[in-house]
This record gives C-alpha cells, structure tokens and sequence, in this order.
C-alpha cells in the first residue's frame, strides 16, 4: 500500500513522495479504499500473508486513517492469522496515540526510518526528526507493545567518517531491547534528488571507505547477535522481514496506491503516478476496468522470469535453490546458466553447495556486476 505523501522532501529520496493538504490526503484515503473493492475477485481464492504500508511517511496521517485502510483489507480480503503487517514511519510523526491505534487495527512490526544517530547528519540529509525523537519514538513503541521493530540505517553519506558510522551502529544495538531487525543501506545519489544537483559540492566516503563501512556493519551486528540474510538486511533469529522475502523469492504481490508496482499472475505493472488520474479514476462513479488504473504492463516471458528468479534470488545469504528453479521452470539450472555459474565458482564471487547457489564474500563486493551476468 502505498502512502505518497511526506512532509518534506529528504535531499537523497527519488521515491514519488510530496507534501499534501488534508483534504488532498482524504480524498487518496477514500480512493484507495475503492482500489482495494475493486481487487476483491481478483483476490477471493488469495490468502494475505503479509501487508506493508510503504511511502512516502505512512505515519504522516492520522491514526483514523491508517485504520480505514486496514478495516478496508481486511473487510474484502482473506488475511491469514499471524500475518506480518508493517508500517514505515518516521519518528517526527508518532505519538502513542498512533501506535496504541496502529497495533488495534493489527499492525504488528513498525519500520522506523532513521538513517543516522548524528543530528549534523540528519540535517544534512533533510531529515526532519532528530536522534532524541527517535528515542522518544522508540521507547514509546516498546511501551505500547510492539516486539518487531525494523530500524533503517545509511552509510557513505557526505563527510561521514567510519568512526561515525560505526558510533551509529553502536548507539542502535545499546537501544534496550535492541531492534530485531536493521537495514541498512549506502547512500546512493539518484538523478533528480537534491543531492543530484549539489553533489559537487559535497565530499562522500570514496569506494574503499564505503565498503570498509559495509563490512564493518556485517562484523559488528554478527557479534550482536544479528544475522545478514541478505545483502543491506540483518535480523534477529526469527525476524526476517517475511514481506521483503516475497520479492526476493520471485513471490506474487499486489501494490495499491499511486505508482505502486505489482508482479501478478506472470506480469508486471503499475498504477498511474498521476495523483489527478488517480483520483478521476474513483471519483466520477463509473464502473472502469483496471487495466485502465494500470500502466507498463509487462507480460514475462519464460527467460526473463528466469533472469529475475537469479538477479533476485542471489542477493540472499542463502542463494537460490536449484531444485525450486526446476520445478518452477521445468529446467535444469546447469542446462540454463551452467557456463556462467561455472565462471562464477571459479573466479570465487559465486558458491555451488548442497542445491543451492549463492554469492560469496567477493561476490558480493561486486555483486551488481556478478548479478548482470544472469541477464540474457
């Protein structure tokens, strides 16, 4: 589900995000509870196993809000018991009011997007919380009763030195008790950020800084008790994100809310990033067809499910099956990629044990040239 709206823009984010009155977010509320009706055959013989409320700052809107949407899922659709039903929040937007409300209408795992525990870091970023919000955040969360919390992290930021990085980590592992689950990702400059058009005037940690930075995060969370699963994502034992597997795993998902993308019954697509499109399509009271609704879709073939189950898959710790491959594609994966997967293994970025394939250490240092190769 996506929630498109922020208070302001952070000066790394590309995501289709912007501030909005409150009318403006009413009106997306009611037409994103249509969007949800009108998925309901589609969806009848479905079980829900995982929700995420993404964004743009889900917690920018009120607590009422968040559960009309909720009461609206789970009115049309089948939601399976112990389901993970996440939301994104930014710690400038809660109070324990919202997150009584939130875990009332089922929300059980919060992700709180702090990225850095400097205050001169989150200005830089345009963040516009601070540390001791978090903390606020946090603590009052843990008051409430949520026992699965993901905190977000970001490394290589302008002039951010090792020692920094490793003080930010430091400061979330001491949280008591210490999240169950941490992202955390390097910074990426996107064409079109803020970042994009002053980055010449910024200093960043150079590419040896940067993955001293990510290796250092892996050595410092295993000793915490942390497990890498998959390439920016650790977890307690038990508390893999079973939301973000999904994607991973080549699994289906459905994205409601503007521009959100989807991988249903063999395609891709995703809803119109017009918000006035959006919102002419629910509201002139017509019966539409959803194709409509629905932009770039994208019908794969064989060989490009192929592609995304290896460019998807590999990024996990725990690699690819070769026997789920067969069974999904009716081949052999040594028939299909033998060439590559033998290259892979003997230049050491890739590893072949008891049916599975997966990226060692060197790999993944350089894993987005070793993940195109799977490309056809």
């Amino acid at each position: 589900m996506h929630i498109p709206f922020c208070m302001k823009k952070c000066h790394y984010c590309d995501f289709l995000s912007a501030p909005a009155d409150e009318n403006t977010k009413e009106r997306y509320i009611e037409a994103l509870k249509k969007e949800i009706f009108l998925y309901r055959e589609d969806l009848k013989e479905n079980i829900i196993s995982t929700i995420f409320l993404g964004g743009g700052t889900p917690s920018l809107l009120k607590e009422k809000q968040i559960k009309e949407i909720l009461d609206a899922i789970f009115e049309t659709y089948f939601i399976k018991k112990g389901a993970e039903i996440t939301i994104e929040a930014n710690p400038e937007t809660l109070t324990k009011e919202k997150l009584k409300i939130y875990k009332e209408a089922g929300i059980n795992r919060l992700s709180i997007g702090l990225q850095s525990t400097e205050e001169e870091q989150l200005k830089r970023l345009g963040r516009i919380h601070t540390y001791e919000k978090f903390l606020e955040s946090y603590t009052l969360a843990r008051e409430v009763g949520f026992e699965n919390i993901n905190v977000d992290l970001m490394s290589a930021l302008p002039f951010q030195t090792k020692e920094e990085w490793e003080e930010t980590l430091r400061k979330i592992v001491n949280l008591n008790p210490k999240p169950e689950h941490i992202s955390a990702y390097s910074l990426i400059i996107e064409e079109g950020t803020k970042f994009f058009k002053i980055k010449e005037q910024l200093s960043f940690p150079d590419e040896e800084e940067d993955r001293q930075m990510y290796w250092k995060t892996k050595e410092f969370l295993e000793r915490e008790g942390y497990h890498r699963y998959e390439i920016s994502n650790y977890a307690l034992p038990e508390k893999e994100s079973r939301h973000n597997q999904t994607y991973w795993t080549l699994g289906e998902y459905l994205g409601l809310g503007l521009g959100a993308a989807s991988y249903w019954n063999g395609s891709r697509f995703k809803n119109t990033e017009n918000l006035q499109e959006y919102f002419a399509f629910f509201e002139n009271n017509m019966i539409k067809e959803l194709s409509e609704l629905q932009k770039e879709v994208h019908i794969l073939s064989k060989e490009e499910k192929m592609e995304e189950f290896m460019f998807l898959g590999l990024r996990r710790m725990k690699g690819i099956s070769e026997k789920r491959f067969l069974n999904l594609f009716q081949k052999d994966i040594m028939e299909v990629y033998r060439e590559k997967i033998e290259k892979g293994v003997q230049i050491g970025v890739l590893w072949r044990k008891d049916g599975r394939i997966g990226l060692t250490e060197r790999g993944i240092d350089i894993s987005n040239m070793v993940l195109t190769e799977f490309l056809f």
